[in-house]
């Protein structure tokens, strides 16, 4: 199959957010679409307006099959956010892309540092940041479906 990457729009919104809280339902989480998942109800204002990025991997077909989002936190540091892929998408290298696509996109904007959140049942997530080189951390907070956090630094 034919995979490609896009940046998502507003008119994206969703589908994205059908492919969001379809696989955190799957994993037993749940959405927050007035708190945590906000951002998702305008992707322009929240990503690319504030100098982040928000992308879509998309099937042949044209369906969103994947999602990450950078939202940056400081001119330097970004937060790696709403990477998720659709059950058809798993199990093909397409999380290592999508993963690799976002540390590519936050170089390019300028970021050194790359955080995120995440729940410990996404164990095929973790295993991949991990594998990246993504270190845990203990951040000040976290979202209130999330239970640890990792940050990786990007070598220019």
């Amino acid at each position: 199959m034919n995979w490609y990457f896009r940046p998502a729009a507003n008119a994206d919104s969703a589908e994205i957010k059908r492919l969001v809280f379809g696989v955190l339902s799957e994993y037993g989480l749940k959405p927050d679409p007035g708190g945590t998942d906000a951002d998702l109800g305008d992707i322009e204002a929240s990503y690319q307006a504030t100098g982040g990025c928000f992308d879509v991997l998309v099937d042949e077909a044209g369906q969103i099959a994947g999602s990450v989002g950078l939202f940056p936190v400081s001119p330097d540091v970004c937060e790696l956010r709403k990477m998720y892929l659709a059950r058809t998408a798993r199990g093909q290298g397409q999380g290592r892309r999508l993963l690799e696509h976002a540390l590519t996109q936050a170089r390019k904007l300028g970021f050194v540092r790359v955080e995120l959140e995440t729940a410990s049942v996404l164990k095929e997530a973790i295993a991949l940041y991990e594998r990246k080189g993504f270190r845990r951390c203990a951040p000040d907070h976290l979202a209130p479906r999330c239970d640890s956090a990792y940050f990786l630094d990007l070598k220019t």
